[in-house]
């Protein structure tokens, strides 16, 4: 996987969470908390989670071959696409059911040490990870904010992780809240009301991370910036005039596809034309490098045929003209 996929985030982040899950597993067994049995379920699948992540990048790098003539780039769009199926059916749901059932049948926190102490623990290990993932996505969403960073990131990992991390925290705040207020008040109700909310929240996370990697799946076009560099790479103003339509699609998080009708001169002969397409890739790679695979069909503009409506990049700061067709 690349430096963009977010490796160090998500080996910190495996770290994390393997430790954090036998301590809060060894926590429940000595103290019968639900929120702890909730939380060790949670990290334990998180700890699956980043194991899927790390998994998909591997699969991602295998070369292209004749059934899949683009590549595996889309594998970590798969992987990641099951880490928000696995934290909402391992973690959300597990922890919804123990909540449930421990406001249906509450009693007392025993050795309240253990629960407050991992959690103590867990917030500080979690907070590493979280602050792992934050250095690593700062690097890559430039002037984005974070909203923006999640939704439009092409490399899945790092959006997953830094949710994880999030929803990890305010977790392990909410099973502190609900173990501390079962203690003060001898109910153990609140620790059920706690795990009820951790449950809740990893769903929701869950939600969010399958819309963003579906859509990823479905296949998205360059961004706003890649675009317009790509348009000013092609129309070299000689031979090649003007961009009649484009289409770019996401092949995986570095490799892009470009398709492009052209317009050239009427009188240009086939050996200028295929000069000028050659050159034209030369420059579109040189401007967006992760722009792999490019296909550019030479046409002729007429206005005739352009005023019966635009065909191009839905994108903004697309081709100024209509297309041909």
């Amino acid at each position: 996987m690349s430096a963009s996929g977010g490796t160090k985030a998500i080996v910190a982040a495996l770290a994390a969470n393997l430790a954090i899950a036998v301590a809060k597993f060894v926590a429940f067994l000595f103290s019968g908390s639900s929120s702890m049995l909730a939380e060790s379920v949670h990290s334990l699948a998180d700890s699956g989670n980043q194991g899927l992540l790390l998994l998909g990048g591997k699969k991602a790098q295998r070369e292209a071959t004749p059934q899949h003539p683009f590549g595996y780039g889309r594998e970590r769009y798969i992987y990641a696409f099951l880490v928000s199926i696995v934290l909402f059916s391992v973690g959300g749901m597990f922890a919804i059911y123990e909540g449930y059932e421990k406001i249906k049948h509450p009693h007392e926190i025993d050795h309240w040490y253990w629960p407050v102490g991992v959690l103590v623990f867990a917030i500080i290990a979690e907070t590493f990870s979280f602050r792992t993932a934050i250095n690593e996505s700062n690097a890559l969403r430039g002037k984005q904010s974070w909203k923006e960073f999640v939704r439009h990131a092409k490399a899945p990992e790092l959006p997953v992780v830094l949710l994880e991390d999030l929803g990890a925290l305010v977790g392990l705040i909410l099973a502190l809240g609900g173990v501390g207020l079962a203690l003060a008040t001898g109910d153990g109700v609140w620790d059920g009301i706690g795990t009820l909310c951790i449950g809740i929240l990893l769903i929701l996370i869950a939600i969010v991370l399958a819309a963003e990697t579906k859509s990823l799946l479905l296949g998205e076009a360059a961004g706003v910036e890649e675009v317009k560099k790509i348009e000013a790479a092609i129309v070299d103003g000689d031979t090649v005039t003007d961009i009649i339509h484009m289409r770019t699609l996401h092949l995986g998080p570095e490799e892009l596809l470009v398709a492009a009708k052209i317009a050239v001169q009427h009188d240009d002969t086939a050996t200028e034309i295929a000069t000028a397409i050659d050159a034209a890739e030369s420059r579109i790679r040189e401007a967006v490098p992760i722009a792999r695979v490019i296909y550019l069909e030479p046409d002729i503009y007429r206005e005739t045929e352009a005023a019966k409506g635009p065909d191009r990049e839905a994108a903004p700061g697309g081709p100024t003209k209509p297309a041909e067709h």
